[in-house]
């Protein structure tokens, strides 16, 4: 089994493999585009970790790259599984700073028209989607990693109001996490046949910027936990 990690900066992509590779058996491939794919590999399966730089766009951009070339590279499997990972803000009573979330729905939260009613996602406009479904491994991956299953919101402007916060609870009242980069790698996955994964670890709540409240540390731990336990799930879905 192959699989593709794409994480916005390198502090996640480290957290990701570290917890793949506790033993740092990780070397590193160079792709086109100055991306570097970090390959952990063992038991049957090959994880490449990339951080793909941070919103939908730069992220699309590198998955593509990627899955592009492995597409390209001769006698070289493709990839089988995407996973869009990092942190990211939780919202208040579903999940806490510290808490997995693994997505049920990756989600275009702010794609569409501001009207005098209020938000129109692109499919009431009659073009586009603003949701992707997850891979069906995805609830597996919830329970093996104790994380919460539920919406993750991909926003290219990350809240920082109560006003917002309420809004997007209001549009999408079962949402777990907001971050910037799931629908553009969930994008690049389904233009090339490939089912995706996101799985975040909150560092902060949802709503007015408060930094000193921000636990960015114990959302990497907890990330790099994540994908220790992660790492089983693949091994037995290889087999």
């Amino acid at each position: 089994m192959r699989v593709l990690v794409v994480t916005a900066v390198r502090a996640e992509a480290d957290s990701a493999a570290a917890g793949l590779a506790p033993d740092g058996t990780v070397t590193a491939h160079r792709i086109p585009g100055g991306h570097t794919l970090h390959r952990c590999s063992g038991a049957g399966t090959t994880v490449d970790v990339m951080a793909g730089g941070v919103g939908p766009a730069a992220a699309a951009a590198a998955t593509a790259t990627a899955l592009t070339a492995a597409a390209a590279a001769p006698g070289a499997p493709a990839y089988d599984l995407v996973v869009s990972a990092g942190i990211g803000g939780g919202f208040a009573g579903v999940a806490p700073p510290g808490t997995l979330v693994v997505a049920d729905a990756i989600v275009a939260a702010d794609l569409g028209a501001q009207t005098s009613e209020g938000h129109l996602p692109v499919e009431e406009l009659g073009f586009g989607r603003s949701v992707h479904p997850p891979a069906a491994l995805s609830e597996r991956i919830a329970e093996a990693l104790d994380a919460v299953h539920g919406p993750v919101l991909t926003v290219s402007t990350v809240t920082g109001t109560a006003g917002r916060a309420a809004e997007l609870i209001a549009r999408h009242p079962r949402a777990a996490v907001e971050a910037m980069e799931g629908f553009g790698v969930a994008e690049a996955a389904a233009t090339h046949g490939v089912p995706v994964v996101e799985i975040r670890a909150v560092s902060n709540a949802v709503g007015p910027r408060d930094r000193a409240a921000w636990r960015i540390g114990e959302a990497l731990d907890a990330l790099r936990s994540a994908f220790r336990l992660l790492r089983p799930v693949l091994e037995e879905e290889a087999r």
